[in-house]
C-alpha cells in the first residue's frame, strides 16, 4: 500500500473513532509500528490536517474535517448496500473491511430494508484473494500450487490479470397472504412478476422487525 493511502487510512480511522485514539491503537488496526504512526501523524499535521492530541494521550480529528458529502438516489443507495454486502461472498476479509469503511462514509436510510445473507460464505484463511488482487494491481508474477478437478497437483507461475466473482442465488423474504406468514423465495425461481394497485404503506418496517425477531428467536 502506498504511503498516501496509509495517510488517508489514518484520517479515516480518526474520523470514525468515538473518542481519542492512541498511536498504539491506530498501529494495531493498521498492522504497523507505533513509531510509523507517529511519523504519519506528524506528516498530516504538517499538511494542516486538524489532528489534535499528543503521544500517550491520544489523537482526535477536529469536527468539520471530512470527505465531501456524497449524494445518491434511492436505487444507488440500494446498489451500494447490496454490492458491499455481496463482497462477503468472496471470502476476502480485506475486501469486507473495505466495504464496511465505504458504507461508513455514506448516510443512507435504505440499510434496514436491504440485507445480504452470510450463509455459505467461503473461507479464505490464506488470504489468497487479497494477495491476487495486489498481484494484479502491481502486475506481479506469482507461483501457485494448483489442484485440478481430477486431483492432479501442479506448481505454476502465472501472471494474474482478473478476478471474477459469482453469487450463487438470491432470495426474497416476504409476508405471504396465502400462508399468512413470512416466507422466503428464490428469485431465480420466480417466473413472472407484475405490480398490483394494493400497498402496505407504513407497515414495512414493523414487518421487518417482526420477521427478524422470529428468525433470531
Amino acid at each position: 500500500m502506498q504511503r498516501t493511502d496509509r495517510l488517508f487510512e489514518v484520517i479515516d480511522l480518526l474520523r470514525r473513532a468515538r473518542g481519542p485514539m492512541t498511536a498504539d491503537q491506530i498501529a494495531a488496526r493498521m498492522e504497523l509500528s507505533s513509531r510509523t504512526i507517529y511519523r504519519y501523524i506528524a506528516s498530516l499535521q504538517s499538511l494542516r490536517i486538524p489532528i489534535d492530541g499528543a503521544a500517550g494521550v491520544g489523537y482526535i480529528l477536529r469536527p468539520g474535517y471530512d470527505l465531501p458529502p456524497l449524494n445518491f438516489d434511492a436505487t444507488e443507495q440500494e446498489a451500494l448496500i447490496v454490492g458491499m454486502g455481496l463482497l462477503a461472498r468472496t471470502g476476502d476479509a480485506e475486501l469486507q473491511q473495505a466495504a464496511r469503511r465505504v458504507l461508513d462514509k455514506i448516510e443512507t436510510g435504505a440499510s434496514a430494508a436491504m440485507d445480504v445473507s452470510d450463509w455459505g460464505i467461503p473461507s479464505d484463511p490464506r488470504n489468497t484473494g487479497a494477495l491476487l488482487r495486489r498481484a494484479i494491481r502491481d502486475e506481479t508474477e506469482v507461483e501457485i500450487t494448483y489442484l485440478s478437478l481430477a486431483d492432479t497437483q501442479t506448481t505454476r507461475r502465472i501472471w494474474p490479470l482478473m478476478l471474477t466473482y459469482y453469487v450463487e442465488v438470491s432470495v426474497v423474504s416476504a409476508w405471504c397472504h396465502l400462508r399468512r406468514d413470512f416466507r422466503t423465495f428464490r428469485v431465480d425461481r420466480i417466473q413472472t412478476l407484475s405490480a398490483t394497485d394494493a400497498r402496505f404503506t407504513g407497515q414495512g418496517e414493523g414487518l421487518r422487525v417482526t420477521m427478524q425477531e422470529r428468525s433470531t428467536a
